[in-house]
C-alpha cells in the first residue's frame, strides 16, 4: 500500500454516508486506500468497504437522532417559557450609569476603566442611546 489516508475515526472524517462515499470513490480513482484507525476498516479490501458503507450509514443515523433529541428538548424548554440563548451582557442600570457619564462627558476608555468593562461594551451601549449617523469620540 503506497498511498492512503489515514484517520482515527471515519465519522470525524465526514458528516454523512452520501460524503463518505463520495470520499471513497474519490480515493478509489486516484489510487488512494482510506483506513480507519479506530473502527479497524481498511478500504483496500472488498470486504472492508462494505462494512465501512455500513457503519457510515449506522454513524449518520446516530447523528441525526441525536440532533432531533437537542431540537425536541429545545422545543420542550420554549414551550415550558425557559428562555434560550445566552444572557445579555450587561443589565439596565450599567447602561444607565454608562449614558449618564457619557452625558457628562467622561470619555469611552474612562467610563470602561471605572466601570471595568470594556471601551467596546462601552461604545455599544452608547450607539443604542445615539445612532450610528452622530460620531461618538472614543478618546
Amino acid at each position: 500500500m503506497e498511498n492512503a489516508v489515514l484517520c482515527w475515526r471515519f465519522d470525524r472524517f465526514a458528516r454523512s454516508t452520501k460524503h463518505l462515499i463520495t470520499a471513497l470513490e474519490e480515493f478509489r480513482h486516484l489510487g488512494i486506500d482510506f483506513i480507519s484507525y479506530q473502527e479497524n476498516i481498511d478500504t483496500s479490501s472488498p470486504l472492508g468497504k462494505a462494512v465501512f458503507t455500513i457503519v457510515g450509514a449506522i454513524a449518520e443515523s446516530e447523528r441525526n437522532i441525536i440532533v432531533e433529541r437537542i431540537k425536541g428538548g429545545l422545543r420542550k424548554a420554549k414551550d415550558q417559557g425557559k428562555k434560550l440563548g445566552r444572557r445579555p451582557i450587561i443589565d439596565k442600570r450599567l447602561i444607565e450609569t454608562i449614558h449618564s457619564m457619557r452625558n457628562q462627558g467622561v470619555s469611552l476608555r474612562d467610563i470602561g476603566k471605572t466601570l471595568n468593562v470594556s471601551k467596546s461594551l462601552v461604545h455599544k451601549s452608547c450607539q443604542k442611546l445615539n445612532p450610528p449617523s452622530s460620531k461618538i469620540s472614543t478618546t
